[in-house]
């Protein structure tokens, strides 16, 4: 359990120096800005930086301070793709380091008490990348005039904000510090802050205002609702805030880069931000990189353009089939190649919808001899090899061995290959009839005949579900792939229009208990094995419907238990009996998990680690990494 910290116990605890005084520090000043420095248009460093910078002590973390300098290019493969830089950029109130410790990092420290009380503290003389002070009215704008505005917000907070329905109560306990407390316990307030996609607390008051009735001038703000082509002030107000996806480049920001460029853009330039909150322990304040250009291209030609030197740190776009190509191009480029592992529960997951609109379908989705059926029909290893050379591991979509959680029941639970067991349970849910080729019947005498939707995004997934074809041929399932778009799978499958889903796994497969295990439980409607049951969680039981299957309700209920808890220990039993649960019952079909992952970076870049755990959650792709601590060897 998080308890009461002070920021010193945790800056010891996670390799980071004792905070410094600014005034202690050697600031060394970025070339980069030496022009706006001589001209008045910068101030100085020392008075840029906060009083109590956070230190990152590289050398506890086995890497080198670096110099500034350098323009890095990345490539995107569409232009909302810009959310990569929030995303890597890892500037959080509250972050992980790379070990998955919470730590500082925008605040300059936080208490917590129960898992109800959470205090902030802000770090004094800290600013926007525009050098207005960020202080505590951006966490009162936020909540009084974003948040528990009705015209904005009509359904009231969100549910991260939310303990058994109920509100935090918002402090405004000094010029530097603010308090949010519930009356039970709310375990994952923090997690979410942390996340790649954090939970917002705070906005730059002084430019928002401009789109608040509350502050505006009338007249302007029906000039800029007009001009923008805004349906009203409070869709303005979103599309002027919007941090993840950083499309508004006048918006002030504390990621270490800020964008230049407005869409739409065939590249976007992000420059350094002159007020960021982090230095090295020689005094040398982060970004060591002064510019990234995000370079749009079709997708299906990323790695083509990273095997011919066209970026200098890439990931997004690569998947392991292309680590061949890739490493032959470091003969002919300055890149070098490394493969991570990546944290996904299963690289490749098949999803049976059991909120199928097909009754028949439906009912046999609902039966776990049929789940357990399509999984252990499945040659894993044949997979493994044909698709991976062998070095993944054949899994259920379950937790990875780096995770404390782990067991090795959960990994092997029906995964093992046995068609003859999946044989006996489809005779045993009554698909005993066949046709002359082989193929069953279902009770109405129609094919047991599956269509699964692939959002047709990889050659790697097309060929993992030719074998699958192959596999359940075997024992009488005939299987058909449909190409849809992503974006339209949610609502087809809360509609009851989709049978069977192929994505990814489990997100976040490295887990602590002080995780959530909301992606164990039916709580999301992108969920697609159970998007309406995750629907009615979702809506605090205002839509869809609640779980059928009592193993899916004691999941929820167990969502709900983790939800109130207020130990570590408490919230490892949960998790312990959550994973069996899922596991057992195979609610979603893993095949391959601890796949690696290519990332290509330029010769001379230096700080980015050999290895490391790649995904979403929670490590932020490269996030916990600090991409702001990479820099060019301009000896290399």
């Amino acid at each position: 359990m998080i308890t009461r910290r002070t920021v010193l116990g945790l800056l010891a605890a996670t390799c980071l120096s004792p905070p410094l005084a600014r005034a202690a520090l050697a600031l060394q000043e970025p070339e980069f800005l030496k022009e706006k420095l001589a001209d008045g248009t910068l101030p100085p460093m020392a008075e840029r930086l906060p009083k109590v910078p956070r230190v990152v002590n590289l050398a506890a973390m086995d890497r080198k301070p670096g110099q500034y300098g350098g323009s890095a290019r990345m490539i995107i493969g569409s232009q909302k793709d810009i959310r990569l830089m929030t995303i890597n950029g890892y500037a959080r109130l509250v972050g992980f380091d790379e070990h998955l410790a919470l730590q500082p990092d925008i605040l300059e420290s936080f208490e917590q008490v129960e898992n109800r009380a959470y205090t902030f503290r802000l770090r004094e003389g800290h600013r926007w990348s525009d050098g207005h002070p960020f202080t505590v009215d951006d966490f009162v704008y936020y909540w009084e005039d974003v948040l528990n505005n009705k015209e904005m917000r009509p359904r009231g907070l969100p549910l991260d904000l939310l303990s058994e329905g109920k509100p935090p109560r918002f402090e405004l306990i000094d010029p530097l510090t603010v308090r949010y407390t519930w009356d039970v316990p709310n375990p994952d307030f923090l997690l979410r802050l942390a996340s790649p996609q954090p939970l917002t607390l705070a906005l730059p008051a002084h430019y928002m205002k401009q789109f608040h009735p509350k502050y505006a001038e009338p007249e302007a703000l029906k000039k800029l609702i007009e001009e923008t082509g805004s349906d009203d002030w409070t869709s303005l107000h979103i599309d002027m805030s919007r941090t993840y996806r950083p499309e508004n480049p006048e918006l002030p920001t504390l990621d270490p880069w800020r964008n230049l460029t407005k869409p739409p853009a065939e590249q976007f330039i992000f420059e350094r931000n002159p007020f960021y909150h982090r230095v090295d322990e020689t005094g040398q304040q982060l970004p060591y990189i002064d510019r990234i250009f995000l370079n749009v291209s079709a997708p299906g030609i990323i790695p083509a353009k990273a095997g011919a030197g066209e970026t200098d740190l890439q990931s997004g776009g690569l998947d392991f089939a292309d680590y061949t190509f890739l490493k032959d191009a470091e003969d002919r480029y300055p890149i070098r190649v490394s493969l991570w592992e990546r944290t996904q529960g299963s690289r490749i997951a098949l999803l049976p919808n059991l909120n199928c609109g097909d009754k028949v379908w439906r009912d046999l989705f609902r039966d776990v001899r049929f789940r357990r059926a399509l999984s252990v029909a499945i040659d894993r290893e044949e997979i493994n090899k044909a698709s991976f050379f062998g070095l993944a591991r054949e899994s259920a979509d379950t937790i990875l061995p780096q995770s404390p959680l782990f067991k090795p029941e959960y990994q092997h639970a029906w995964a093992q290959f046995d068609p003859d067991l999946a044989d006996k349970l489809l005779d045993e849910v009554g698909l005993t009839e066949r046709r002359s080729d082989g193929v069953r019947l279902l009770p109405d005498g129609r094919q047991a005949s599956m269509i699964i939707e692939s959002a047709g995004e990889s050659t790697l997934e097309t060929d993992v579900l030719e074998l699958v074809t192959d596999h359940w041929r075997q024992v009488g399932l005939a299987l058909s792939v449909r190409t849809s778009q992503r974006d339209v799978f949610r609502s087809r499958a809360l509609g009851g229009e989709i049978m069977l889903s192929v994505q990814q796994g489990i997100d976040n497969g490295i887990p602590t208990p002080d995780m959530s295990p909301s992606a164990l439980a039916p709580t999301g409607d992108e969920q697609l094995q159970w998007p309406v049951w995750g629907l009615h969680y979702l809506s605090a039981e205002q839509k869809g419907e609640a779980p059928e299957l009592p193993e899916a309700r004691r999941l929820v209920e167990l969502m709900r238990q983790w939800k109130r808890s207020s130990s570590t220990a408490e919230r490892e039993t949960i998790w312990t009996e959550m994973l069996t649960i899922y596991t057992q019952q195979v609610f979603s079909i893993g095949i391959i998990n601890g796949t690696l992952q290519p990332v290509v970076i330029n010769r001379k870049i230096r700080n980015v680690p050999e290895t490391g755990l790649y995904g979403f959650d929670p490590t932020a792709f490269m996030g916990v990494y600090l991409p702001d601590t990479f820099w060019y060897d301009g000896s290399a």
